[in-house]
């Protein structure tokens, strides 16, 4: 968060060199990520708010702890959006409405309710995520030759190249991030501690709290 007060630290990152220089560093290394040819498994178990929830959007499956396993887009409250890729992302896995339910309402996802919106594969009882996913993995591994990548490239076939709805996403966090209250709202954030350990646990209430 702390690029509010020097954009210029986060749009020279050096990521994702080989995709479209128009996006945004995150957006680049997510969307290398996602057009890899092997198969890619997130596990959580834990918190994933913001770009790690968006990390999680650029795999091919993700699972989550029942128990332990939390998502959420916080950007809003902080008046900008999400910016690297959320708003892409979340609209094809859970819909319309879930998606401006998340992004917009920028609340805290339990496993169970991100299971049932789509935006896990499955959330699974912690004691058996360790042992389910390796399995999925194993499995996955064993398939002839060709078949992954073609498995692959045939289901991506369906969508619609994101790169168009990536760029508007850009333009459109510039356009919010330029307004005052954008900076305003995240140096009142970041001074209210949503940077460090406790304020990650409790970052829902302490955004909505001023």
């Amino acid at each position: 968060m702390n690029f509010v007060d020097d954009p210029s630290t986060f749009a020279s990152l050096a990521v994702g060199k080989d995709e479209d220089q128009r996006l945004n560093p995150m957006q680049r290394l997510f969307e290398r990520i996602r057009k890899l040819p092997q198969v890619t498994i997130g596990k959580l178990r834990g918190y994933a708010r913001g770009r790690g929830s968006e990390f999680l959007q650029s795999l091919d499956m993700r699972f989550a702890s029942l128990e332990r396993g939390y998502l959420a887009q916080m950007e809003a409250p902080t008046g900008i959006i999400p910016g690297a890729g959320a708003t892409v992302h979340l609209p094809r896995l859970m819909g319309r409405g879930r998606a401006l339910e998340a992004i917009l309402g920028a609340d805290l996802f339990d496993a169970h309710t991100a299971e049932r919106y789509g935006w896990i594969n499955r959330a699974l009882p912690d004691g058996e995520l360790d042992a389910f996913i390796p399995r999925l993995a194993r499995n996955i591994a064993r398939l002839p030759p060709g078949v992954i990548a073609a498995g692959k490239a045939a289901i991506d076939a369906t969508q619609l190249d994101p790169l168009d709805a990536l760029l508007e996403q850009n333009r459109l966090l510039g356009e919010t991030f330029e307004k005052p209250a954008a900076r305003e709202l995240t140096r009142v954030a970041l001074a209210a501690a949503a940077q460090t350990r406790d304020g990650e646990r409790n970052l829902e209430t302490l955004l909505y709290g001023f």
